[in-house]
């Protein structure tokens, strides 16, 4: 099984050691049916060229890749809704090989669904097959936006029945396989803090910090953690412009790259919706839409306190400190580039971001999040395009007027980019619920793959 001359396997948190991860053995599944097979990412890895039954072989009975040690359950703790648990890890899935990608990056393959390990705590370690649907589904829609995200890589059915309390059972099982820019998380800082284990704590952030920070010098824990800060900020600042809702923002869900992983109960906006939440067991909106700025924060905080032994107070502090305003920065440019536009300085900038979500405020459940986006891409250029479409009648409002104002300030962005076929069409691609659930309902029903596949290829097509 040669991989193609691109792969390049570096399996550098293997060697950190068995303090921070305990080797396993995949589960052995009745049945491997491929059912997603993402060679885009894998051609970044040089994966591309395996061959269905070495694709089958490597990620549904996780035969070792070349140069890869064999499986690794990551240990971590975590805040799960702000009660800390020491008793966490990887319970259904592992870190199965580390390499760098086509830019240098060092790259993760992590299982979800791949069996019981040490920190399974009685679970079956099993993925439900909607689950790891979804999970593709999630990624797919985060990287067409432009968001930081990990990747689905594989998904492969399994042929168990899970029994499941939160949805109808017995359920098809699966084992999902995503790409991923580190899998360590606030959590791995955690744990090592509170085992009290500054050796290890040092380890980690210097591993951390020469592969994912290298501008950051070593041993400076402040640096490291302002660095993770802003990444952190980057990517709570693109969700809210994406109008998408993790849903579980404990902080062995947030990892020290500020990519965006592990989707369980997520939601993408229908309208503009502050306290909408995706998880049905956040009764109380912990991490509802608009708060996820401020649930990154307090996992900050969590970090910056378990670097406490490596750093000064005060630094780490300032670190922790610079968020507020990296978030609205961020979050000015993301909205630019959601609407095509180019930065016309702060007061201008600031101007349009507080119009497009006036607009969208009092809009309403009439104007869904994604359209407005759609409809204005570019600004002035579309105007014609805009006010000729389905929401023209929208766009006749006193929170309209000030948006246009604030948009036709600023130069359209490569406004060559309209000629794409997306803009001909009057809706654009969403990812909301019912969407959603309508895929998986041909899938459960009828082993319908065609809608799952259709959405896929029109979310890549242009």
């Amino acid at each position: 099984m040669p991989p193609s001359s691109l792969y390049r396997p570096e399996p550098r948190f293997f060697a950190l050691g068995e303090d921070y991860g305990d080797a396993v053995r995949a589960a052995d599944f009745p049945r491997t049916i491929l059912r997603f097979r993402n060679d885009r990412a894998a051609a970044q890895v040089g994966l591309e060229t395996l061959s269905h039954d070495e694709w089958i072989d490597c990620f549904g009975r996780f035969a070792a890749l070349p140069g890869q040690p064999g499986p690794i359950a990551m240990r971590y703790h975590g805040h799960q809704f702000r009660t800390y648990n020491p008793d966490l890890g990887d319970g259904r899935g592992f870190l199965a090989a580390q390499m760098r990608d086509d830019r240098g990056r060092l790259m993760d393959l992590g299982a979800k669904g791949s069996g019981q390990t040490p920190w399974s705590r009685g679970a079956d370690g099993r993925l439900t097959l909607k689950g790891g649907v979804r999970e593709v589904l999630a990624a797919e829609m985060l990287e067409r936006l432009g968001v930081s995200t990990s990747r689905a890589f594989s998904l492969i059915e399994t042929g168990e029945e899970l029994e499941r309390g939160d949805e109808p059972s017995p359920t098809r099982s699966a084992v999902l396989v995503r790409l991923s820019h580190s899998h360590i998380r606030f959590g791995t800082f955690q744990r090592a803090a509170y085992l009290g284990r500054t050796d290890m704590l040092d380890a980690l952030l210097e591993h951390a910090r020469s592969l994912y920070h290298p501008h950051v010098t070593p041993g400076d824990a402040a640096g490291f953690l302002g660095s993770v800060v802003d990444a952190s900020a980057r990517l709570a600042a693109r969700w809210v412009a994406a109008g998408f809702v993790h849903g579980v923002l404990n902080t062995d869900n947030l990892n020290v790259t500020g990519e965006s992983f592990d989707y369980g109960p997520w939601r993408f906006l229908p309208h503009y919706e502050p306290g909408f939440t995706a998880a049905y067991f956040d009764q109380f909106g912990l991490y509802a839409f608009a708060r996820q700025p401020e649930a990154v924060f307090w996992a900050l905080t969590q970090l910056g306190g378990a670097l406490k032994p490596l750093g000064d107070a005060q630094n780490l502090t300032d670190a922790l400190n610079g968020f507020g305003p990296a978030y609205i920065r961020e979050l000015r440019a993301a909205f630019l580039e959601r609407l095509g536009v180019l930065s016309l300085g702060e007061a201008a900038d600031q101007r349009l971001l507080d119009a497009a979500l006036a607009l969208l405020r009092e809009g309403g459940e009439a104007l869904r999040w994604e359209p407005l986006f759609h409809d204005w891409f570019a600004g002035f250029a579309s105007s014609a395009r805009a006010l000729s479409g389905p929401r023209a009648a929208l766009y006749q409002t006193k929170a309209f007027a000030d948006f246009r104002f604030a948009l036709f300030e600023h130069e359209p962005d490569r406004p060559e980019r309209l000629e794409s076929p997306r803009f001909a069409r009057p809706e654009p691609e969403e990812m909301l619920i019912d969407e959603v659930e309508s895929i998986w309902a041909a899938i459960d029903r009828d082993d319908d793959w065609g809608p799952f596949e259709a959405k896929i290829a029109r979310l890549r097509a242009d």
